[in-house]
């Protein structure tokens, strides 16, 4: 089963609804997928992001992998859903960063990683979109991370329940492969960031940890199409502007 989130087409409100074969369903409504535009499937509080989680990205941009899990916060500022743009800031170098999102289900704090998978609601794709120069100055990547339309969301929320693990993450430029890994080499395991995290703070139902990118990141600019895949999830398409 797949959670989403979309424009109503007679009431013009976000709704929330459960997608089978095709269908949208909300309440006492039914919808062809086709017909609807889609949101960002969740209305996260914060996005909690992991930097170099794949051994072979922090090797790319020349960086260890930390000791402990590298964490920055992105705001509910940065959501957009499928098939909104990406608005480049004002930098040289912007960067694609495709990653499986966890998407917190119910409100916790101090959860330990045996029963991690207790509180998490699913699985969506995300886009963490970074600005490299900034990253290279400030040391708490707000600038590099944080701006507007730098989390792309979406397209739906695969249920825990139906979710078969590890997920397949790839992306594409213009339709071109530059990303391609699994979650099984991530070296923080989502059992382990969630107890991390929640140890820090409370997460809220919609919240959503960003569990890493794999190695093929580059460059994005005003024109691209860019896709973040994941097998069983869907594909996230954005434009950049």
């Amino acid at each position: 089963m797949h959670l989403v989130r979309f424009v109503h087409p007679t009431s013009g409100l976000p709704t929330a609804g459960k997608l089978i074969d095709s269908i949208v369903h909300a309440h006492d409504d039914s919808f062809a997928i086709e017909d609807v535009r889609l949101l960002a499937p969740c209305t996260p509080t914060k996005i909690v992001c992991v930097g170099r989680n794949y051994a072979d990205h922090a090797k790319e941009l020349g960086n260890e992998v930390p000791e402990k899990p590298l964490l920055f916060l992105k705001p509910p500022s940065a959501v957009i859903g499928p098939g909104e743009p990406i608005i480049l800031p004002n930098s040289e170098t912007v960067h694609y960063e495709a990653e499986l999102a966890v998407v917190i289900g119910q409100r916790c704090k101090n959860v330990a990683a045996a029963d991690a998978d207790s509180i998490i609601l699913g699985y969506t794709c995300m886009n963490d979109v970074s600005d490299r120069v900034a990253q290279g100055w400030e040391k708490n990547w707000v600038r590099a991370k944080a701006f507007d339309t730098s989390a792309p969301l979406g397209p739906f929320i695969l249920s825990r329940e139906d979710a078969v693990l590890p997920f397949h993450v790839t992306l594409r430029l213009n339709g071109d492969l530059r990303q391609d890994g699994s979650t099984s080499d991530l070296y923080f395991s989502i059992p382990t960031l969630i107890e991390t995290i929640s140890a820090i703070m409370t997460l809220e139902p919609g919240d959503v940890i960003a569990t890493g990118t794999p190695a093929g990141v580059g460059e994005l600019h005003s024109g691209d199409i860019v896709e973040v895949a994941i097998d069983g999830i869907g594909i996230l398409r954005n434009p950049v502007q």
